[in-house]
């Protein structure tokens, strides 16, 4: 059972997210408080504890930023609530962070307690608030891409290319490094898009930019000197995306 907070400043939107946590998960969420202000967000969740933390962005005396800012306390999981479009949506997607849409929609919710039960770790990282911050005031630049042993920055143009592998894909970047990450390459898909990236196979996605030749047999050269396959079914897409690049 997940001791949980609810932070919004908006009384029928705290009515309809409790209500909703009662349908969707009633044996795993106990909420034990709301709050509408930073102030009051801050003593509840440093005198609570929480477990989970349903946040939004804007309060009515500032920002969910300046709650997480000011608390002693931050062991807990959190889960944004946003209005923002879909500019602000891909920079929690960029820094990793976990969000809900509003209006929150009853299967998404569920699909978002589901995944708390998979995470080990409950403490925020400061590098994807600061990184979130960042995408939210600009078109993001930089990923956050999540491992067992850290949360790596990584800034678009350094990836090279990434392979998927079942449940897990692997960033191939500029200076060498590998990084795999738990989540399939669908996950990225969204982020890494044309023109700059193409997934080019079922198991491939390629930085564009990177390219050093191609071949009309379906071979592409990439910068790191590695060689990947274009499917069949994305040959078209492709020659015609490099005649435009051209």
């Amino acid at each position: 059972m997940y001791k949980t907070i609810i932070i919004e400043d908006e009384q029928r939107l705290r009515e309809a997210l409790s209500i909703m946590l009662e349908m969707t998960a009633p044996d795993e969420i106990q909420v034990v408080a709301y709050a509408e202000s930073v102030e009051e967000a801050v003593k509840l969740i440093d005198r609570l504890k929480p477990d989970l933390v349903f946040m939004d962005i804007m309060l009515k005396d500032g920002t969910g930023f300046d709650v997480l800012k000011q608390i002693a306390f931050n062991s807990f999981h959190l889960i944004f609530t946003t209005a923002y479009e879909q500019h602000a949506v891909n920079a929690f997607k960029y820094s990793a962070i976990d969000y809900l849409l509003k209006p929150i929609d009853p299967e998404e919710l569920k699909m978002a307690i589901d995944r708390i039960s998979l995470l080990q770790e409950r403490v925020l990282e400061k590098q994807q608030l600061n990184e979130l911050q960042i995408n939210l005031s600009k078109t993001p630049d930089r990923i956050i891409l999540p491992t067992q042993e850290a949360m790596y920055v990584v800034k678009l143009e350094q990836i090279i290319r990434c392979e998927t592998s079942g449940s897990y894909t692997t960033f191939f970047l500029s200076d060498g490094r590998k990084i795999m990450v738990s989540k399939p390459l669908k996950n990225y898909e969204d982020l890494l898009e044309p023109p700059a990236f193409f997934r080019i196979h079922q198991s491939h996605l390629i930085n564009v930019n990177c390219i050093v030749s191609y071949s009309r047999e379906g071979m592409v050269q990439m910068n790191d000197k590695s060689f990947v396959p274009i499917s069949r079914a994305k040959k078209e897409a492709f020659f015609k995306l490099m005649k435009d690049e051209i």
